[in-house]
């Protein structure tokens, strides 16, 4: 337990601060639609995101005392639960606003696709360092992670799940550029890489029919979205806009949104950043975005300072999968990219999603606690 004294501080606390934070603006934000929607107490989705939230820092402080050496076993049996859990939802899941995403464990959900990002990032970072430590030459091999990250990608996409697929690409894509054999041998990576994307862009020639459907190509209408108010591509994404211009500056004041009644259905989701925006002001807006860049700085620090390729991927696998949350989540409701349904670290509700956010930020505290023991264990080997 005296390793714990060795986290990175900073990130922990602003953590902290954003878990409570969001669960009392999800309290906020969905106090209307629990009663108008759901018919349930209007600290329906406040109880059970409090309840995720302790069990998530329970086992978060489970994770802060496993060496990440000992990651080979969980990350490979991680894979392998996680693909047969994504093939299973696929024929037992629950289907929600039309994905079928979910299975129903008691008063909860289990979403497999939130889990994938988390065991990826794991079994990718091991993997690597494995190949690296063995001084593999076969670049093939390397792409074996991709491979499977692919076939992921593809069943959460059938859910549909279009945002989570994307991010779990970004994510593996970007952590395999960042191994050293891929960059020594980056000509004969991209070669590799035009003739698969021959291969895939085949495929979807050919077999891409639901995949280019208008329903689907609609998602990417997504500019003046208050132009289409009365369609599900602008309506939206348009009553979040508003909800932010209510707010101006200093905001209506918290608890005071009139866009959480029911004019945003997804108020304490996706769209918490605008009632955050409408409730407290574009001031508070800003202070959440400098959070959010304070925390994605201590990650890039610690993934920098690591002291083998295993941890500094696991330290930039939880950068990218942080990163690309925050700025999909955002760009989305502001309108600038598609909407996917990708939530707001730390702020959304979500079971799933926030328990692997937790778990992530762990993992790279256990990767700061092992940057500062090896630190130490060379400077007394000097003495």
């Amino acid at each position: 337990m005296k390793d714990i004294k060795k986290i990175d501080k900073t990130l922990l606390i602003l953590t902290i601060i954003y878990s409570i934070f969001g669960l009392m603006m999800i309290l906020s934000a969905s106090s209307a639609s629990t009663i108008l929607r759901y018919h349930v107490s209007s600290n329906h989705f406040f109880l059970r995101q409090l309840i995720v939230l302790i069990a998530s820092y329970i086992a978060g402080f489970i994770v802060l005392i496993i060496p990440t050496r000992k990651y080979k076993g969980i990350s490979y049996l991680g894979i392998m639960g996680i693909l047969f859990l994504l093939i299973l939802v696929l024929v037992k899941g629950e289907i929600t606003n039309n994905a079928q995403s979910w299975f129903e464990i008691g008063p909860f959900n289990l979403q497999p696709s939130e889990f994938a990002k988390t065991v990826l990032i794991l079994f990718t970072a091991v993997f690597y360092h494995n190949l690296t430590y063995a001084n593999k030459k076969n670049l093939s091999l390397y792409f074996i992670p991709l491979c499977i990250d692919l076939i992921m990608a593809f069943l959460i996409a059938k859910q549909p799940d279009w945002g989570s697929a994307a991010i779990l690409i970004a994510i593996s894509g970007l952590t395999f550029f960042s191994v050293p054999m891929i960059r020594k041998n980056i000509g004969k990576v991209m070669k590799i890489g035009f003739v698969g994307i021959i291969l895939v862009g085949t495929v979807l020639i050919f077999k891409g029919g639901d995949i280019f459907s208008s329903e689907k190509l609609s998602r990417f209408n997504f500019q003046n979205p208050c132009t289409r108010y009365k369609e599900d591509t602008g309506y939206q994404v348009c009553n979040g806009l508003i909800a932010i211009s209510n707010g101006g500056l200093f905001g209506t004041g918290l608890g005071q949104s009139t866009q959480k009644y029911m004019y945003l259905p997804e108020s304490h989701t996706d769209f918490i950043f605008p009632i955050i925006c409408e409730e407290l002001g574009a001031l508070v807006g800003v202070v959440v975005i400098l959070g959010y860049g304070l925390m994605l700085a201590r990650m890039f620090k610690i993934a920098k300072s690591a002291d083998n390729l295993r941890t500094s991927l696991i330290a930039y696998g939880a950068f990218w999968y942080f990163a690309l949350h925050i700025l999909v989540n955002l760009l989305g409701v502001l309108a600038l990219i598609p909407l996917t349904g990708v939530p707001l670290p730390f702020l959304s509700y979500g079971g799933s999603y926030t328990l692997n956010a937790i778990l992530m930020i762990f993992c790279v505290e256990r990767v700061a606690i092992e940057n500062k023991k090896n630190r130490f264990n060379r400077e007394m080997a000097k003495i």
